[in-house]
């Protein structure tokens, strides 16, 4: 099965309630965004969006400049179909980050869980030049990944598990980490998951 077909297999067959990764709210993302100096004006874009209410809480800050980016069309169906006419303040991109052709640049990266799924060396490669594409010098990335301690799979797939100075390594002296924080999600189920949150600047 292609990674396609797998998430869309999963958004389409699988309530919220049955999602390990399902927040009820995009905390920690959001203050680490305030952090890098969110305004009205930022530029965002997060990166396998999935059906996170990232988009809901920014539109609610009056931001205008919104992309949410995914593999499964389903995730990103859902999302607009709950925003309702909101839907139409937001890019919406159904794509393979390791292939996706930016079109514009971003202030804000957001990346809650998708770096950590790609355990080819030449994936991470290729999400690493699109970031670079699309975060200008003085623009800020976040990125989650599981922590070192954290889950070894999700969804069935492996993972690689990072901690702040680990990611930093493997981003390059292009990014600069900013701060980083460590968190523990609570699954709809009530299981723990340890996860990192590095914010990045681009420098060069």
């Amino acid at each position: 099965m292609s990674n396609t077909d797998h998430w869309n297999d999963v958004y389409g067959n699988k309530s919220e309630a049955e999602l390990s990764w399902h927040q009820d709210s995009p905390s920690v993302g959001l203050d680490l965004m305030k952090k890098a100096g969110l305004t009205t004006k930022s530029a965002v874009i997060d990166i396998g969006a999935g059906t996170s209410r990232l988009m809901e809480r920014l539109l609610e800050l009056d931001l205008d400049d919104l992309s949410a980016l995914d593999l499964s069309e389903s995730a990103l169906a859902a999302v607009r179909v709950r925003l309702g006419e909101r839907e139409k303040s937001v890019k919406w991109i159904v794509a393979d980050i390791t292939r996706w052709k930016p079109t514009q640049t971003y202030d804000v990266w957001h990346d809650r869980a998708v770096f950590h799924f790609l355990v080819k060396y030449e994936d991470r490669i290729a999400y690493i030049q699109r970031l670079s594409q699309c975060v200008a010098p003085g623009g800020h990335a976040i990125i989650a990944t599981f922590a070192s301690d954290g889950p070894e799979k999700c969804s069935g797939l492996p993972v690689a598990r990072y901690s702040p100075t680990s990611l930093a390594e493997t981003l390059g002296a292009d990014f600069s980490i900013v701060t980083h924080q460590f968190h523990l999600h609570h699954t709809p189920w009530g299981t723990e998951q340890s996860f990192q949150y590095s914010l990045f600047r681009r420098d060069n």
